[in-house]
């Protein structure tokens, strides 16, 4: 613990002494408390990974610099920690002496270093090295249910990331098109985590694995009342060690060597790697999202989005072969800050139908007479070969497919992918110091195709949040938060957490 803090107060002293100014700085206290093990669904979810037992009392610090859009050349820089206590929660694992499954107890580490990044750009154009918290590129993070491919649900990932700083004009068009992509490599840091919550009894663990992340979209001009974003996103993930374990003994273990030429093959995936899966099919486990946006702004400046994300795991779901899977949305932005309603999300979510209950491929069993294919059971997040899209339990997508963190067998799959459900967000301010935001869900899961539950399981969760703004002293802040989840698929959960927050603005150069 104090190196740890050693080599925060090093950061910090560094980032002060050589940062241009002025320079973001924050720090602030979180308590929870509640009657589960976990945190309600809404306090752990889209939160970075920070809050994920059910009591828990943080102090977090940081610091950052964001880039001058209004210079050709310009850098930022991010340092972010946090320490303290959480409780633990038992997590079965087999013991192999007494031929059963144990609960162990596991916890979150007393101390995480949450970001730490350096970014430059020229341009348009910038380059990231760094572990940085990243929300979805379209979707309301604040109020929405969370992104199929890149949300701020789980703890940022060790990676190098390029692309456009914002939306660029594409030449000739004048401004009638603009496109924003990004590509970024990475490397989970969860061996650890995945390690201790694994069961060793039966299915696989994978270690050491790379992570990819890639988008392009394309928008008409934004200054117009009437505006479409349309593109993709992908991420992969591929390398690593797969362990195979049947009745608590290792029965196989595959090392997915990692080449070059496998960073090339992740970018535009394709088959040919040397790696077993990789010459039958395609290197890694890949999954994506088509995403759409139209935006209408009224001459009052309140504007109006409705969207979807398609989801895809192959190139059954690419094609739009899984029915009416998808996100689907409506958000109101009044651009009134002090508004009795600011802003309000609805979203209709649905993951039932995965392309169909069957896959089969000629490269499935190359010695079979049967003919024909069925790219079927996409098995959003699940893949054969690789755990589950999570990063330490949580979901690197949407929460809203419950993740691995609720497995208490320590299963390294989904459980439950094929649900449907709504979710509403809401914020606004009652009176010009305090600011609300409410956020309400239901969902039902019929579990995966290839794990069906017996009997659907259902969930309703609620959040209410108001965070009240102190006039006497300026960047301090009360944030409260009484939450609740209801039902078999996420139990039945209360808590309540206090969040004392204050921002301030470092310029010793300025006037």
């Amino acid at each position: 613990m104090n190196k740890f803090f050693s080599l925060l107060l090093t950061l910090l002293v560094s980032v002060v002494a050589f940062a241009e100014t002025p320079l973001n700085y924050k720090g602030e206290f979180v308590g929870t408390a509640g009657n589960g093990e976990l945190a309600p669904y809404y306090m752990m979810s889209n939160n970075g990974g920070v809050v994920t037992q059910g009591k828990n009392a943080l102090l977090r610090i940081g610091a950052w610099k964001d880039f001058d859009l209004s210079k050709r050349f310009s850098y930022s820089f991010g340092v972010d920690a946090y320490a303290g206590y959480s409780n633990s929660k038992d997590y079965l694992r087999y013991n192999i002496e007494e031929g059963k499954m144990l609960p162990m107890a596991q916890k979150p580490a007393a101390a995480v270093l949450q970001q730490l990044y350096a970014e430059i750009k020229f341009r348009g154009v910038f380059l990231s090295v760094g572990m940085k918290e990243r929300k979805s590129p379209l979707l309301n993070s604040y109020l929405g249910s969370g992104d199929f491919v890149q949300s701020n649900n789980a703890r940022p990932i060790p990676q190098v990331r390029a692309g456009f700083v914002d939306f660029q004009n594409i030449p000739f068009t004048n401004g009638w098109v603009q496109i924003q992509g990004e590509l970024a490599f990475g490397k989970y840091m969860q061996d650890g985590w995945l390690e201790d919550h694994y069961n060793y009894l039966s299915g696989f663990i994978n270690t050491g694995v790379w992570y990819n992340y890639k988008r392009c979209y394309f928008r008409t001009k934004p200054s117009q009342p009437f505006s479409v974003t349309v593109g993709m996103q992908m991420a992969g993930q591929f390398g690593g060690t797969r362990k195979f374990y049947v009745n608590g003994e290792l029965t196989e273990v595959e090392p997915y060597d990692v080449k070059l030429k496998d960073f090339w093959d992740m970018i535009i995936p394709k088959s040919g790697g040397n790696n077993f899966g990789d010459t039958q099919y395609f290197n890694g486990n890949t999954l994506g999202s088509w995403d759409f946006v139209a935006r209408y702004r009224l001459k009052n400046e309140t504007e109006l989005k409705a969207y979807f994300q398609w989801p895809f795991e192959d190139g059954s779901g690419i094609g739009k072969m899984n029915g009416f899977d998808g996100v689907w949305g409506f958000e109101y932005d009044s651009k009134n800050p002090d508004a009795i309603v600011s802003g309000a999300v609805f979203e209709y979510l649905q993951f039932t139908n995965q392309s169909g209950p069957t896959h089969w491929a000629p490269n499935d069993n190359p010695d079979s007479s049967m003919e024909g294919e069925a790219t079927g059971s996409d098995s959003y997040y699940n893949n054969f070969r690789y755990n589950s899209y999570m990063n330490l339990g949580m979901s690197q997508g949407t929460p809203f497919i419950p993740s691995i963190i609720y497995n208490e067998d320590g299963y390294m799959r989904v459980l439950d992918n094929r649900l449907k459900g709504f979710h509403l967000g809401v914020t606004g301010k009652i009176y010009a110091p305090l600011k609300y935001r409410l956020l309400l869900s239901y969902r039902k899961s019929w579990g995966t195709y290839s794990n069906i539950r017996i009997e659907p399981s259902k969930n309703a969760s609620f959040m209410l949040e108001g965070i009240y703004d102190f006039k006497q002293v300026k960047g301090l802040s009360l944030k409260g938060q009484i939450a609740f989840d209801k039902g078999g698929l996420l139990g039945d959960n209360f808590g309540g957490g206090l969040t004392l927050s204050y921002n301030g603005l470092l310029n010793i150069f300025g006037k």
